[in-house]
C-alpha cells in the first residue's frame, strides 16, 4: 500500500505547513453540478484512514467525512453548475469549481496546493497537479471524500425534486436505468445538455 503522506511529509519538511489537497466529484455525470473540495489536514491528527473515495463504500465515506469534521480539519467546497458546464466544458468547469473551493478556505491561505489530475486551476497559490493524486496523497484523498459525499448528498436531495430518474441510486451517472428515464421523461433543468446520453436520448 502506498504511503499517502509521503508528499505531505516532504512539503512539511520544506516549510509548507498548510498543504491543501484538491479533488472533484461528478465530472462524468449527466446530471447536476461538478463539486470540488479543498482540504487542509491537521498533521497532529491520525491521518492514516484517508483513502481515495473510489475505493471506499458509501458508508465509509460518510464516516470519514464525519471524522474530518470532528477532528477539525479545514475544508471547503466549490461548485460549477450544469449551465456553466454546458457553456464551457467539463474541464474548465471542474477547474473553476476547484478554484472556488480553494477560495472558500479563506485565511490563512494554504502554503502549497496538491491538485488531483494533470491540470492546475487558475489560482495565485503555489502548488502542482498530481496525476492520480487521490491515490498518493492523503490530503487529496480527503478532498475526494468531501467532494463525493457533498455531491452525493445533494443529488439524493434532488432525487425528491426530480422523481422518476433514480438519481438517488446512480447519482446522475449514465446507467441504463438513467438513460431509459431520459428517453421516457426527457431531461430536467439540471441535466447537462451537451453530454452524450442527454440530448441523444431525447432526440
Amino acid at each position: 500500500m502506498p504511503d499517502l503522506l509521503a508528499l505531505e511529509r516532504d512539503l512539511w519538511a520544506r516549510g509548507y505547513l498548510a498543504v491543501a489537497g484538491v479533488d472533484e466529484a461528478g465530472r462524468g455525470a449527466l446530471f447536476g453540478p461538478v463539486v470540488a473540495a479543498a482540504v487542509v489536514l491537521d498533521r497532529r491528527k491520525d491521518l492514516s484512514l484517508y483513502r481515495d473515495s473510489k475505493t471506499l463504500s458509501e458508508g465509509m465515506r460518510e464516516r470519514l467525512y464525519g471524522r474530518l469534521v470532528a477532528d477539525g480539519h479545514r475544508f471547503s467546497t466549490g461548485f460549477s453548475t450544469c449551465e456553466e458546464i454546458d457553456a464551457t466544458d467539463i474541464l474548465r468547469a471542474s477547474l473553476q469549481a476547484m478554484a472556488r473551493a480553494l477560495d472558500g478556505l479563506g485565511a490563512p491561505r494554504p502554503d502549497f496546493v496538491l491538485v488531483d489530475g494533470p491540470h492546475y486551476p487558475e489560482v495565485s497559490l503555489t502548488g502542482r497537479a498530481v496525476v492520480q493524486g487521490d491515490g498518493c496523497s492523503a490530503s487529496v484523498a480527503a478532498a475526494s471524500i468531501v467532494a463525493k459525499v457533498t455531491r452525493d448528498r445533494l443529488v439524493r436531495d434532488l432525487d425528491r425534486q426530480f422523481p422518476g430518474y433514480g438519481l438517488g441510486r446512480h447519482k446522475g451517472y449514465a446507467t441504463q436505468g438513467h438513460l431509459e428515464a431520459l428517453r421516457r421523461l426527457g431531461p430536467t433543468p439540471m441535466h447537462r445538455r451537451t453530454f452524450r446520453g442527454v440530448g441523444q436520448e431525447t432526440a
